[in-house]
């Protein structure tokens, strides 16, 4: 595994992420698939134990600095993405990995589809 390459990696998801709005995993998890050769499984946790510091800290400081965060609203999202989390990972342990990749798949589709066909 090249380091340079997931720095690069990282650097590309952060940017989108901080451009968009969008959650790093919907750049990474295929990128670690692809690129790293990681399974479904070790993509989705690796992203989420790659993502808990960086992008939430800076990408959210430079919002709020812009008036653009309301702290209430992202403090209960907090509460339900906390436990969320735990939900969606005891759940995708139990999912075959090529299962699980498919899942991920129509996730993306449904989502691409419905911001360009969507209002």
């Amino acid at each position: 595994m090249s380091q340079l390459l997931c720095v690069a990696m990282g650097l590309v998801a952060g940017v989108l992420s901080g451009i968009f709005g969008i959650g790093g995993g919907i750049i990474l998890i295929p990128a670690m698939i692809f690129l790293l050769g990681l399974t479904q499984h070790q993509a989705q946790g690796t992203t989420l134990a790659a993502m808990i510091p960086p992008i939430g800290f800076l990408a959210a400081w430079k919002y709020w600095q812009a008036g653009n965060v309301k702290i209430g609203v992202a403090a209960f999202i907090c509460i339900g993405f906390f436990v969320g989390g735990l939900l969606g990972a005891i759940f995708a342990q139990q999912v075959p990995d090529p299962v699980l990749k498919k899942i991920f798949g129509v996730f993306l589709l449904i989502v691409s589809l419905t911001m360009i066909i969507g209002k």
